[in-house]
């Protein structure tokens, strides 16, 4: 009978302890949660980042900020610094879609950015545009992303056939979904497309167009393909990079706009200069200190 009793109490004892030990991690871990999340949140600002796929497309705008310290992270660096008392950041970020998606990826996670901009350079794809001119990105798309059709052997390739696919459409195969076979779009952010709008007019080296930046891991040189794009996808340029940061950014709700810069037009003869980089981190610039003062 004593047995019994003593177990009983060892047991309630035992049970006690194990209630108040949860109740102190749990309470522990709630005041650690708490704390990271005033760390974070309370007197910081949230940075805006400006991406750059090579040294060339980036370099000149890292140059213009205050108090510039260097991070890197992989392949990927991270310039942060101010302009006019905010805090900015310029990202190499590395040529192509995979390298790009990852470093916005990285980017979000370890900076909290309140906006992203991904700017650099681009072939043209509108004959009305001439090199030096920039494309706001109203708009960005993957023209990467395609369904070929149905043929059999010997029976070649049909490139003016191939068939928009939009790997956001369905949770299965999109290949099998008829309700991904179109063309995603992803929104330029309004803030920063009025941003970008209102300083316009500092821009002399050519004109600034809102419309479709198209990218993938494609270098399109032939000019009937070019067009084929301008016509079925609207697009104005095309680069590597910017549909995989807009898609990345959506998916973390941060705002996003692509600006490029034509350095080239095979459509109508435009000959590739690399003085472009520059000018369109002169207006970028503009762009950023522009949009600083909306957000202030």
């Amino acid at each position: 009978m004593k047995l019994n009793m003593v177990k009983k109490c060892v047991s309630t004892i035992m049970t006690v302890l194990l209630l108040f030990g949860a109740v102190g991690v749990t309470s522990t871990a709630k005041a650690q949660y708490q704390h990271k999340s005033e760390a974070v949140s309370e007197n910081t600002l949230r940075p805006i980042i400006i991406q750059a796929p090579m040294p060339i497309e980036g370099e000149s705008l890292a140059k213009r900020l205050k108090n510039v310290k260097e991070e890197k992270s992989g392949s990927f660096i991270f310039w942060i610094g101010t302009l006019d008392e905010y805090p900015v950041i310029v990202t190499k970020t590395g040529k192509g879609m995979e390298n790009t998606a990852a470093a916005t990826a990285v980017a979000i996670e370890r900076y909290n950015p309140i906006a992203i901009i991904n700017q650099g350079t681009s072939g043209g794809h509108d004959a009305n545009l001439n090199v030096f001119d920039i494309v706001l990105g109203k708009r960005t798309t993957n023209i990467g992303s395609m369904k070929t059709p149905d043929l059999t052997e010997g029976q070649g390739s049909a490139p003016f056939k191939w068939i928009p696919m939009d790997l956001l459409a369905s949770e299965g195969s999109a290949g099998e979904d008829p309700s991904a076979e179109k063309i995603r779009y992803f929104e330029g952010d309004q803030k920063l497309l009025a941003a970008a709008n209102a300083v316009k007019n500092k821009y002399t080296k050519g004109k600034v167009v809102e419309g479709t930046i198209g990218s993938a891991d494609i270098w399109n040189n032939e000019v009937d393909r070019i067009k084929w794009f301008h016509e079925k996808y609207g697009t104005s340029v095309e680069e590597m990079e910017g549909a995989s940061a807009a898609q990345i950014a959506g998916a973390y709700h941060v705002p996003f706009l692509g600006i490029r810069i034509l350095s080239n037009n095979k459509v109508n003869q435009g000959k590739y200069n690399p003085n472009t980089a520059a000018a369109n981190q002169e207006y970028v610039f503009e762009v950023v200190k522009q949009y600083i003062s909306m957000i202030k």
